[in-house]
């Protein structure tokens, strides 16, 4: 199915297929299962061999790497992560998003902006995808902390990673990856000078974590604080598009 065009009328085909696993965690599935079968087959301790058995399935389900169907509008930004929306807020840009680059290449303006958060379960998807189309511009990797990422104050405080993609019409979109509690790597995909499709793949952080993603000026979220969403195909937001939506949790 990877690269075939599907429309809302119908056309094109669907299926399903067991996730792919990303080869980032294949070695950690591998070595799990392999000291398992050492307590299993020559120590003969069973009470941690079949649980670290067991555990080996959670470290390739952590990692699996489903397809997506990305909405290919041009005004839509979709979400970069899989999980729940959990904060919806007005802030200023990280200032590393804001400042020129070493080439002088201009950043996000200093104004406040709606920034968009989804907190990611260990249970969730955690390959992070493109939210628009063009070249990537920044890549900055902040160490840091690792507070529950759910927390406000993580966008500050723990391990990060910002990125700027700039579109062709140079409307620029920034997001940041914030590891977790129990998160204590974030992996990109991409680097400066990158050219990226909308919904395509730029990184992973291992073990629950949050992206938050800075929307331009003018343009309000089409997500509701609470609701669960899909990296590479739910649209977080319209571009210059400004609504109030709301929602009733049942």
């Amino acid at each position: 199915m990877a690269g075939e065009i599907l429309d809302n009328q119908g056309r094109g085909e669907a299926g399903w297929n067991w996730p792919a696993i990303h080869p980032e965690g294949r070695k950690y599935g591998v070595a799990t299962i392999a000291v398992s079968l050492v307590f299993l087959l020559l120590l003969d301790w069973e009470i941690i061999g079949w649980p670290l058995l067991l555990l080996s399935f959670g470290v390739f389900a952590f990692f699996r790497d489903p397809e997506r169907v990305v909405p290919q509008s041009d005004d839509t930004i979709i979400s970069p992560a899989d999980g729940l929306v959990s904060l919806i807020t007005q802030v200023a840009p990280p200032i590393e998003l804001q400042v020129e680059d070493a080439m002088g290449e201009r950043g996000l303006p200093p104004d406040p902006v709606t920034r968009v958060s989804v907190f990611m379960s260990v249970f969730d998807v955690h390959i992070n995808r493109a939210p628009v189309g063009g070249a990537v511009r920044r890549v900055i990797y902040i160490p840091g902390k690792f507070m529950n990422a759910d927390l406000d104050k993580a966008s500050e405080e723990n391990e990060r990673q910002h990125t700027l993609i700039e579109r062709s019409d140079g409307q620029a979109i920034g997001f940041t990856q914030i590891a977790g509690l129990v998160a204590r790597r974030i992996i990109p995909f991409v680097k400066p000078g990158d050219t990226v499709a909308k919904g395509q793949r730029v990184g992973l952080i291992r073990f629950g974590s949050r992206v938050d993603i800075y929307l331009p000026a003018g343009t309000s979220p089409q997500v509701l604080l609470g609701q669960k969403v899909i990296a590479g195909e739910t649209v977080i937001a319209k571009i210059g598009t400004q609504a109030l939506l709301e929602g009733i949790a049942q």
